[in-house]
């Protein structure tokens, strides 16, 4: 199982951006999605997971408010729309996926399949 994140670049504070998660290779079926992020010198971190079509999402309070996760029609893909960029937004944003209970959904470790990551970087 393979994914394939993109949708990263260089904006303004302020500005918007939306990542895109597909799966690459043969198609699969997974409960859950989620985007992580990882700052130069940190720990990677959870920003946004959703279970099936939407049922359940969560988001990290550090971007409640500016991002919005969603599944899309086609099967096991998963946008992040980010609004209001800031500095503290730079990161490189891993997409991933798991079954299970969404309880664990911001736990970086429960995920066993992961994308390449993308990278974004907020100008102040």
């Amino acid at each position: 199982v393979q994914l394939q994140a993109s949708g990263g670049g260089l904006v303004r504070a302020g500005d918007s951006l939306r990542l895109s998660c597909a799966p690459s290779g043969r198609s699969f079926s997974v409960d859950i999605m989620g985007w992580f992020r990882q700052a130069p010198g940190k720990e990677r971190e959870f920003v946004a997971a959703v279970y099936r079509s939407g049922r359940y999402k969560s988001y990290a309070d550090s971007v409640k408010g500016r991002f919005t996760i969603s599944r899309g029609d086609a099967q096991n893909t998963m946008y992040l729309q980010m609004n209001s960029l800031n500095a503290d937004d730079t990161a490189v944003y891993y997409c991933a996926a798991r079954d299970g209970s969404f309880q664990r959904a911001r736990d970086h470790h429960e995920y066993p399949y992961w994308g390449q990551g993308t990278l974004v970087t907020v100008s102040s």
